[in-house]
């Protein structure tokens, strides 16, 4: 059998292979050099098949396979690895006189030399080792003290600019880069963030040092970090004579170099070009906060030497902070797509890091009552990052006495529905389901596939609706007529029928879909199921107090207010009763499946392969109502495996272990009730 399967396992290593380097290739067009020459389509075909050859035969899988940059669990803690070479601090320098005084030093320190000066951009981030050996990465790590770091390996592969494996192999190497976040994806990560009354990251440093010491790598997969090289800390097999050639070595073994480095061979342009970047820092789409200055020959660097701390032939110009005072002349309210209220000031207008601004920020109503922030306030502005405006601190000596205490609404200034704060939140919310503010995102939630699932009404869909006032509030998705979608875009005959179709048979989801559609705060899916489960009806769980509520196994305190919260609004309730008139299911079901025993109790379920009669989804639901629990993997806990049409390797492993397996007839038999018998397949 083994030496039947070597010729089909010689062939997937290489096409795994070549697949792997292409992918490395466009990999590196794409992050590294931005000149992508394949749609991202063609890129996504080659890891799906790569993927599924990894799959079939898993002794292919390599440490540095593309398949490998987001992958494992969470883990408990980090671990403490030692440097190959000591990360120094830099000193630094926040004027023109101290850069002179540095290039004395150095001429002082090496008589007679010709000195000449790389500088680089001063990337504001977090600083990193990488070690490769024989061309492929081994270990990533924090600079930590600059002795010992923390190992960041898997979450520092998730960053698309770094190479699992050089363009050509290399001995032994460690360089060292800036990991950082760009403004776009810095600003997106705060406005999720305050939307969902999160802590909001000061500056793009703080949030690629809080990204990369993520316990779960997929955290840190999903915030888009990028990686600048800047330097070797140890090498075997490469010895550059300058800092110059170092940065172009590094960029032909495939390394994103930031292009922006120059050098020097006095230091009035060096000054220069300091002014140059002092201004035009903010067009950037990174955060800089300065420049580094590298004596560019090696032999020079030796003679010179470090301290303790910081190397001699090195040093940081630091940009001063960029502020400036204006006047609070309103706090207005917007609220956002989860219902968030943030409160902004309105600011005279003042320029501030290369744009105008006048407003800024104020997060929620404890930094403002913190920061004594009245209406008519004269405050000191600044960009956090370079990027948001925000107010540092009030000038009290300013005050007149005329100045007003702001305080948050308690009614949504966009629906008037009623504001609430949950206990250990920072964020007030709206509860209202048709504010016009946070309607475009409860309805893509209210038809996703886990809630009412409504096929073909995805959240482009959504938005023509919304923009052609054909809705208003979920309800008003069950009075759509075909005349009403004819007109839409991107929308033939066909579509229309299906969406409508999809629509209509929505009416009879489960009463623990409804209630998760509906999203309220806090009440995911193992909420919602909960809470149908126990009140088998939303007009009894509309009525439920908080005291019953609590009383209720695995609802807590939070579930239980945001519920009482969202169910005492008239919007919401107005809502609720246009989804009864539309026919939308209330009710849990009182069927077969829900009553007379629950004959799947404690019992674990695989499903495997294509049931003809139910989705995968639908099935899941049917047998978690019976009492049992749907695994993703067989083990020798799993009590049976229920087979569709062409399983997959989960019925090789059920026969392997001996589990019971059941056929869809069998399983159809079973859920319709005819008996309590199981009539296993094999």
């Amino acid at each position: 059998m083994a030496r039947d399967l070597e010729p089909t396992l010689e062939l997937a290593r290489e096409r795994a292979e070549m697949l792997r380097r292409e992918l490395e290739t466009h990999n590196y067009r794409y992050y590294v050099l931005d000149d992508p020459v394949i749609p991202d389509a063609q890129f996504d075909k080659m890891m799906r098949e790569l993927e599924k050859i990894e799959k079939q035969f898993p002794s292919l899988v390599t440490p540095y396979s593309p398949t490998q940059r987001v992958g494992g669990k969470p883990r408990e803690g980090f671990t403490t690895v030692r440097h190959l070479m000591p990360m120094l601090s830099l000193s630094n320098a926040f004027n023109e006189n101290e850069l002179r005084d540095f290039d004395r030093r150095v001429r002082q320190a090496i008589p007679g030399e010709t000195v000449e000066y790389v500088v680089e951009l001063k990337i504001d981030g977090l600083a990193v080792s990488l070690y490769y050996e024989n061309g492929v990465l081994l270990r990533g790590a924090t600079r930590g003290d600059g002795e010992t770091g923390e190992d960041i390996s898997e979450n520092l592969k998730t960053v698309r600019s770094v190479p699992l494996r050089l363009r050509r192999p290399v001995p032994g190497l460690e360089v060292r880069g800036e990991a950082y976040m760009s403004k776009e994806s810095f600003a997106r990560l705060n406005e999720a963030r305050e939307e969902v009354g999160e802590p909001l990251f000061a500056n793009p440093r703080n949030a690629a040092a809080g990204t990369l010491r993520q316990l779960d790598p997929r955290v840190t997969a999903s915030r888009r970090l990028d990686l600048f090289v800047y330097s070797i800390g140890y090498s075997e097999g490469v010895n550059p004579a300058g800092h110059a050639a170092v940065l172009s070595l590094l960029k032909e073994l495939g390394f994103k170099v930031n292009p922006e480095y120059r050098l020097f061979s006095n230091l009035d342009e060096v000054i220069d070009y300091c002014h140059h970047w002092q201004t035009r820092r903010f067009n950037l789409p990174y955060a800089i906060d300065g420049l580094v200055l590298k004596v560019n020959s090696m032999s020079l660097q030796e003679k010179l030497g470090a301290t303790m701390k910081s190397p001699r032939w090195a040093i940081a110009y630091k940009f001063p902070a960029e502020q400036a005072i204006s006047t609070v002349r309103n706090i207005f309210v917007r609220v956002g797509r989860t219902g968030a209220l943030t409160p902004t000031a309105e600011l005279d207008p003042v320029r501030l890091a290369g744009t105008t601004v006048s407003r800024a920020t104020l997060h929620n109503e404890d930094n403002i009552k913190e920061k004594d922030i009245r209406i008519g306030d004269r405050v000191l502005v600044q960009k956090a990052g370079d990027i948001i405006p925000e107010i540092v601190s009030v000038l009290p000596e300013k005050r007149t006495g005329s100045e007003v205490v702001w305080s948050m609404p308690f009614e949504c200034p966009a629906c008037g529905s009623n504001v609430m704060r949950a206990g250990g939140e920072a964020a007030a919310r709206c509860t209202g389901i048709a504010c016009p503010e946070r309607l475009w995102e409860g309805l893509v939630h209210f038809a996703s596939r886990n809630a009412m699932d409504i096929e073909g009404l995805g959240p482009a869909v959504i938005a023509q609706l919304l923009s052609a006032r054909l809705i208003a509030d979920p309800s008003d998705l069950y009075t759509l007529r075909y005349d009403d979608l004819k007109p839409l875009e991107r929308l033939g005959p066909k579509s229309i029928r299906n969406l409508l179709g999809a629509i209509e048979a929505s009416k009879d989801a489960s009463l623990a879909r409804l209630v998760f559609a509906l999203g309220i705060r806090h009440v995911g899916e193992r909420a919602a199921k909960i809470l149908a489960g126990h009140y088998e009806s939303l007009d009894r769980l509309m009525f439920a107090t908080q005291e019953e509520l609590l009383s209720i196994p695995e609802i807590g305190a939070k579930i239980a207010a945001s519920v009482v919260a969202f169910f005492s609004s008239e919007q919401n309730r107005k809502v609720i009763k246009k989804l009864v008139e539309a026919g939308v299911n209330t009710h849990a079901k009182k069927n077969g499946h829900s009553e007379g025993g629950r004959i799947l109790e404690g019992k674990v379920i695989v499903l495997t392969g294509v049931l003809k009669d139910l989705s995968r989804r639908q099935a899941q639901e049917l047998i978690e109502t019976m009492g049992g629990r749907v695994s993703s993997s067989v083990s020798s806990n799993t009590d049976f495996v229920i087979v569709g049409e062409n399983p997959g390797s989960k019925y090789n492993k059920a026969l392997s272990l001996g589990v019971t397996i059941l056929g869809e007839t069998e399983f159809n038999e079973l859920i319709n009730r005819k008996g309590n018998k199981l009539t296993p397949l094999i």
